[in-house]
């Protein structure tokens, strides 16, 4: 993925929303009169996020605390050996997410990651993974997740808008790293969208009246978590086969 024109530290504002499918037909049609393909348009991204031995940053994320951070190891397109991937922290004070992040090698991401190896270019975004490692102790991986993005880029007044469709959204425990392809349970199963508005400012008065026709609201959504909990209850179905 030539990664020229990646942003590499932002803040923003970020809103999520859950599309049913024939709202997003509908929703598509505006999008291509008001906006046009972002240049990463259409990309499949992998992540593997990390954790404590006990989901402490994720658990602590899902009671919703004023602040919370995310730490993982994305690819974007086509994995490969050859491609850099991205080491990604994110965090979110009261709505504002702010995310960091380099791109390195996969072998230098594991053995910085999992081993501790710290990699040979040193910037602050180094120093901040350091800190977390320093106050949760040596996170390991615990979940991967999948999805299908398809992103939209505002136009004349609205070029700051960035709104992406993320579908096909799959979770795995085990075989926690990007070589081992596309596989894994499904979030949805009705082909349901989750939607993500970006933007620095209000929404454009077009979009804030569509969403509102359609009937779409703002929702708390996170994949990861949204794994954990399916991972948790798939963990106290099977428990409770296997007393029957």
């Amino acid at each position: 993925m030539n990664t020229d024109n990646i942003q590499y530290k932002f803040k923003r504002h970020e809103q999520k929303y859950i599309v049913e499918e024939q709202k997003y037909i509908i929703l598509e049609k505006e999008l291509k009169i008001r906006c046009k393909p972002d240049q990463f348009a259409n990309t499949t991204i992998c992540s593997i996020y990390f954790d404590t031995p006990d989901y402490y940053l994720i658990r602590r994320s899902l009671e919703k605390p004023v602040y919370k951070e995310k730490l993982r190891l994305r690819s974007y397109g086509q994995f490969s050996k050859e491609e850099h991937v991205f080491v990604e922290l994110k965090k979110k004070y009261k709505g504002v997410v702010c995310k960091q992040r380099i791109d390195i090698s996969v072998d230098e991401a594991s053995e910085y990651l999992s081993e501790g190896k710290r990699p040979s270019e040193q910037n602050q975004v180094i120093k901040e993974i350091d800190r977390l490692y320093n106050l949760y102790g040596q996170l390991k991986p615990k979940m991967w997740i999948s999805s299908h993005r398809t992103a939209w880029q505002g136009i004349g007044e609205d070029t700051a808008l960035r709104i992406t469709f993320d579908r096909d959204i799959l979770w795995r425990e085990n075989q926690l790293n990007l070589e081992e392809g596309i596989w894994g349970e499904p979030i949805f199963v009705h082909g349901e969208r989750i939607m993500e508005i970006k933007s620095p400012q209000a929404l454009p008065f077009w979009l804030a009246r569509l969403l509102s026709e359609l009937e779409i609201y703002p929702t708390s959504f996170s994949k990861y978590g949204t794994a954990y909990k399916q991972s948790i209850l798939n963990k106290t179905t099977n428990r409770e086969g296997k007393r029957c």
